[in-house]
């Protein structure tokens, strides 16, 4: 099996890729461990600061000390220099917030999973013609999951991650697997500058533990309906 496939597969098991940022490396170590020890086995760290190749590089030694099978990928790639010095950093993935054709290029040259951000079919399909099989739908509450649902049969073989605006509501997360997503991207819903400014952690921890118990049950329903 292909790297690519089996991130893939860890990502729609989780039903859920958390991402974050803080400029601070240890509130961003300890956030990592959070939801780790909440059950998460794939996060998006977001380059969205000076700060954050640094942070990354630490964060990937400790979990390769501490945090067994936790793939750690890395979100806000522009351009094929921050790809490749985030990939010699130990990134597992990449993720950006459009399609980065040269991003592209280079991730399936190279078995590595990449999902691009796309709003509109024509970025959809200039993902698929460039061998892209998993699409980041964003901005997610500006798309809506009608849009989804409109769109979803002229891509049958893609698979399609709503970020941006998903809520922790019980209700918005089923409307988006009701359309047919694959899982849902969830940033500051979830991880909130707040709880990191105010480093609790527990806090965290127990509510992507309530995400991910709220998403088995919601697949479980939709499964059960078939």
């Amino acid at each position: 099996m292909s790297k690519t496939q089996q991130i893939t597969d860890v990502i729609v098991q989780q039903g859920i890729l958390p991402l974050y940022f803080n400029p601070d490396e240890t509130v961003s170590v300890e956030v990592l461990k959070a939801i780790y020890h909440a059950g998460i086995k794939a996060v998006e760290y977001t380059n969205r600061g000076d700060e954050a190749l640094n942070n990354f590089i630490k964060m990937t030694v400790v979990r390769n000390a501490e945090m067994p099978g936790l793939l750690l990928g890395v979100g806000t790639i522009k351009n094929l220099k921050d790809a490749k010095n985030y990939m010699a950093a130990g990134a597992d993935f990449l993720v950006s917030p459009g399609f980065v054709k040269e991003v592209a290029d280079y991730t399936v040259s190279k078995d590595i999973f990449y999902a691009p951000g796309c709003m509109t079919p024509s970025e959809i399909i200039a993902a698929e013609n460039a061998g892209i099989k998993f699409i980041k739908l964003f901005p997610g509450n500006m798309l809506g999951t009608e849009f989804l649902t409109t769109i979803k049969d002229i891509f049958p073989k893609l698979l399609f991650m709503p970020t941006g605006g998903v809520d922790t509501t019980k209700e918005n997360i089923e409307g988006w697997f009701k359309a047919g997503v694959c899982a849902v991207g969830m940033g500051s819903k979830l991880i909130s500058k707040r709880l990191m400014e105010a480093k609790d952690y527990a806090i965290i921890e127990s509510a992507t533990k309530e995400m991910l118990e709220i998403i088995i049950s919601i697949k479980n329903k939709l499964n059960s309906n078939f």
